[in-house]
């Protein structure tokens, strides 16, 4: 049985929660936000609590109530905090730079890489070696900044590439002669 679906989703004072048959709308300073409810659960809504039940006991209706209630807790996360993930460009020459909806990075290849980001994530380049992705939605923040850590990941032995702030890279040790 999942725990996690037993603990109720506090809604801050400044976010609006609306539940319509099986959609779950969030809305918030910093936007609003949807949610299909998976039909095997049942969600209640107590003056600033979001309450998630498995509507039958089986496994799949558990595990469900579990994931709707984690979802749902990011959402009114999302819209009252707001989610960001910070990248560094680790490299000689490597470097990155925001021309509109479209990020070009220069990271060792022969030519320079453009990405086209999603709507609803904004990119920031405080300077040429920091990438912060920010946005609502955890899920899409998440994939954009590893998407964009696709394009060229730490190597082990200099440590060279995209990583994610903080990200410990296992180093290897080069070869003997």
């Amino acid at each position: 049985m999942s725990r996690i679906a037993n603990q109720p989703v506090d809604i801050p004072a400044d976010v609006e929660v609306n539940l319509a048959s099986n959609q779950l709308m969030v809305k918030g300073k910093k936007g609003s936000i949807s949610l299909d409810v998976q039909s095997s659960v049942e969600v209640k809504k107590n003056e600033n609590q979001l309450l998630f039940k498995a509507r039958d006991g089986s496994k799949v209706a558990n595990a469900m109530s579990g994931t709707m209630r984690s979802l749902a807790n990011n959402m009114v996360n999302g819209v009252s905090i707001g989610f960001s993930k910070t990248l560094q460009l680790q490299g000689v020459g490597y470097r990155a730079q925001l021309q509109g909806k479209k990020l070009i990075l220069t990271v060792g290849y022969s030519h320079p890489v453009e990405y086209f980001f999603p709507e609803g994530v904004t990119i920031e380049v405080p300077n040429q070696t920091e990438v912060i992705v920010s946005g609502i939605d955890k899920q899409l923040v998440g994939q954009t900044a590893a998407e964009i850590r696709d394009y060229r990941k730490p190597e082990p032995y200099k440590g060279k590439g995209i990583r994610y702030l903080n990200e410990q890279i296992h180093r290897k040790e080069a070869k003997k002669k």
